[in-house]
């Protein structure tokens, strides 16, 4: 058994490492074990062939993500502004049209100005009244217990699809609600996938109204975990062990015996476990998680989510007035996005395959696969677009210790069964802690799961627990 410590942290990814630094700053020892032979999780970036930056995973920051830009002003790490000046391009059943972007998301067809689109009268209207019956839904949602939301039993065995298709059988006026939820923050599942409830709840917690996609990373967002871990580790060396898996979490009156896949066993006052909620099944708890809570982890798969970055010499959408911003139903891309800085280099479109076609493309030969993708780029933004100077694919489906992204979603139904039974009385809508077990992660967040803003919440509270946790007087046996 290596020497006790204070607090165990599993995972070191923007969650554990936050909750590593602050906890160290007040004075406590504390050792971060992460599966992978790197640091970061999601949060993570990549250098191409010819010097530039991308962020395989998260890369955004938004307008009221105000602890993620404190953050990155502790660190001295820049930012910048996500490009949507110009016009975008919606694609829709083969047509392709440039159009500017509405002033509020609430007054929009996904970003685009409605009447800009060439929609008919009747696509309009049907547009419009789902849009504001969904909205009048979202703000009647409990944020913090989603069960006890109006009509929630009912509410949350209705799937997205079904409660649309109540409403409208236009598929352009179904748009919107798909794509919240293959390709919102909170996505990576399909309509058929989760309930009206659930998707109610991302929006009434992660809302894009407020523009998450505000800003950019300068140097990519990967930069930001592995400073911490730089600070982490200049601070305490061997207080950060890559290739550590977690097998098991024991607990008694004193504190927590932690296993990690070579079998060697951490001693501590307390631990918190940073990891993806369906990754907490392949660890052993002693004693167990509760019935509801180990029910909901079976319940709460991971989204399907692979992420494609397009580089090029030279942002040439701009040039022609456009934003690089394009949305439609294409059969790869739904979403591309400029992800440059505003000097144009390096020039990236960022885009994703979401839902079951980051699955059914990624069964697919990487030949044809990357045919698509550039097929769908040269349609939103002309033949330049399908010679890329690198053309980078990140399936988060394929990290074992991810097993997706952006984040977890409910099946039908959970909510208001297993969720409710799991969930701590007194906290927010995540299962309750485990004795001197702490829940961090994006997810455990009760404001902006699925993005670096709830992951940096979630692992201050865990924290702020820990600490608590593993007093001076509580010494590890």
């Amino acid at each position: 058994m290596t020497s006790p410590i204070d607090v165990l942290i599993v995972g070191a990814g923007l969650s554990g490492l936050v909750a590593a630094r602050r906890l160290q700053a007040e004075g406590l020892a504390v050792r971060v074990l992460e599966a992978r032979e790197r640091v970061g999780g999601r949060m993570v970036s990549a250098t191409t062939a010819n010097g530039s930056v991308v962020d395989l995973g998260g890369q955004w920051g938004g307008a009221s993500h105000h602890r993620f830009e404190a953050l990155l002003n502790e660190l001295g790490i820049g930012r910048f502004p996500s490009h949507y000046d110009g016009k975008g391009v919606f694609h829709w059943r083969g047509r392709r049209l440039e159009a500017p972007l509405a002033q509020h998301f609430a007054d929009s067809l996904l970003f685009f100005e409605p009447q800009a689109l060439g929609l008919t009268p009747a696509e309009l209207a049907a547009t419009g009244a789902l849009q504001r019956a969904f909205a009048a839904l979202v703000a009647e949602v409990d944020p913090r217990q989603p069960w006890r939301t109006p009509e929630a039993e009912r509410l949350d065995r209705l799937t997205v699809a079904q409660w649309a298709a109540a409403h409208t059988s236009l598929a352009v006026a179904q748009l919107p609600l798909a794509w919240l939820c293959r390709l919102g923050g909170s996505g990576g599942f399909e309509p058929w996938e989760a309930s009206i409830l659930h998707l109610a709840w991302t929006q009434a917690v992660a809302p894009q109204a407020e523009t998450p996609e505000a800003w950019l990373v300068r140097g990519g967002a990967g930069a930001v975990a592995q400073r911490l871990a730089a600070e982490l580790q200049a601070q305490a060396p061997g207080s950060l062990q890559l290739g550590r898996a977690v097998h098991s979490i024991a607990q008694d009156s004193q504190g927590v015996t932690v296993v990690d896949g070579a079998g060697q066993a951490h001693r501590a006052r307390a631990a918190i476990v940073a990891v993806p909620p369906p990754q907490r099944l392949a660890i052993q708890f002693d004693p167990p998680l509760p019935a509801a809570h180990r029910t909901l982890l079976q319940r709460s798969p991971m989204g399907a989510m692979t992420k494609i970055l397009a580089t090029y010499a030279r942002p040439f959408w701009r040039d022609r007035g456009l934003n690089g911003l394009g949305l439609g139903d294409r059969p790869a891309l739904e979403l591309t996005a400029d992800s440059g800085p505003p000097e144009g280099h390096p020039a990236v479109l960022a885009s994703f395959l979401a839902g079951e076609r980051a699955l059914i493309l990624g069964a697919l030969p990487a030949e044809q696969r990357r045919r698509i993708i550039l097929d769908d780029l040269a349609a939103y933004w002309g033949p330049e677009a399908a010679e890329p100077l690198e053309l980078v694919e990140q399936s988060w489906n394929a990290e074992p210790f991810s097993g997706g992204a952006f984040t977890s979603f409910l099946t039908p139904g959970s909510w208001t069964s297993h969720a409710r039974l799991a969930a701590d009385p007194q906290g927010g809508p995540a299962p309750a802690d485990h004795g001197r077990v702490l829940w961090a992660g994006t997810e455990v967040s009760p404001r902006w799961p699925g993005y670096f803003e709830g992951a940096i919440e979630a692992g201050e509270r865990a924290a702020r627990l820990a600490a608590a946790t593993a007093s001076p007087g509580d010494q590890p046996a």
